[in-house]
């Protein structure tokens, strides 16, 4: 099993950037797929982004590509979501998540087996 813990959620300004981290424990796998959702109030969990822990290949949500970058340093065994030119529209509760899969980027949150607890994010316009 694996166990996630978040961390890096805080208030920033609208335009402001935030690196959230991802600490993962247990035991990881080559085939794992470590991805990032969000939820805000009153809304459905979300996908942000994911990355192939092996390999490092990358997937982004439409609504973050460009802004949000998605990696992971495989040594300390954590995986990074750094967020910039942030918008009142990404707040939100932010998750990391993994699944053991052969390939590709899983983005229902339904087909992911090992969650954190989340870290807040607020954007302030």
């Amino acid at each position: 099993q694996v166990q996630l813990v978040e961390s890096g959620g805080g208030l920033v300004q609208a335009g402001g950037s935030l690196r959230l981290s991802c600490a993962a424990s247990g035991r990881t796998f080559r085939s794992y797929c470590m991805g990032w959702f969000r939820q805000a109030p009153g809304k459905e969990r979300e996908f942000v982004a994911a990355i192939r822990w092996s390999g490092g290949n990358t997937y982004y949500a439409d609504s973050v590509k460009g802004r949000f970058t998605i990696s992971r340093d495989n040594a300390k065994n954590t995986v990074y979501l750094r967020m910039n030119s942030l918008k009142p529209e990404d707040t939100a509760v932010y998750y990391c998540a993994a699944v053991a899969v052969l390939a590709g980027f899983p983005t229902d949150k339904r087909d992911y087996d090992y969650w954190g607890q989340g870290t807040q994010v607020t954007v302030s316009s």
